[in-house]
């Protein structure tokens, strides 16, 4: 099963590092990892997808708030939270089939960045479902090159990572 956590943590050198290493310590792969400032720029929020059983996550939580520049680890809850992420996928498209994958684009929401004249580049910013439907979709037109960001998380409601009870 996928775990989404979101980590806050003190803004410094080092801190992914540190984080990462837990993981790769205890053999635990990552499928996604993202790190940006928050609201407040002493403070940076990691979030990080990975496979693994509840057990296995809960280990890492408790790992991770065992590191000194860790404020909070919170494993989201499905279906309690929105997330995103950034994918640039560039495709085949002989000028005959342009229309075709126009209409996929306009279909899945996603957008056209680029324009050659044999392949077109579409942003697609959506949850991990709907970038594998547009994969799919685009394959039997030969796709040259994919390209995907982390996956960025935050809570549904009026709640904030770190004024919610742990």
């Amino acid at each position: 099963m996928k775990y989404t956590l979101s980590i806050l943590v003190e803004n410094q050198p080092g801190v992914l590092s540190k984080v990462s290493g837990l993981f790769s310590r205890r053999g635990f792969n990552i499928d996604s990892l993202a790190v940006g400032i928050t609201e407040d720029p002493a403070i940076s929020r990691i979030t990080i997808v990975v496979n693994g059983d509840e057990h296995i996550v809960e280990q890492v939580e408790k790992q991770l708030n065992k590191l000194i520049p860790v404020i909070k680890v919170k494993v989201l809850q499905p279906d309690l939270f929105i997330s995103r992420e950034l994918s640039l996928i560039k495709v085949n498209c002989p000028t005959k089939q342009r229309a075709e994958i126009m209409k996929i684009v306009e279909l899945m929401h996603a957008q056209i960045v680029d324009v050659a004249t044999t392949s077109l580049t579409i942003q697609l910013t959506d949850n991990d479902e709907h970038t594998q439907t547009l994969i799919s979709l685009l394959k039997p037109y030969g796709i040259k090159e994919i390209v995907r960001a982390g996956t960025l998380a935050i809570e549904k409601g009026p709640a904030t990572a770190r004024k919610q009870n742990s």
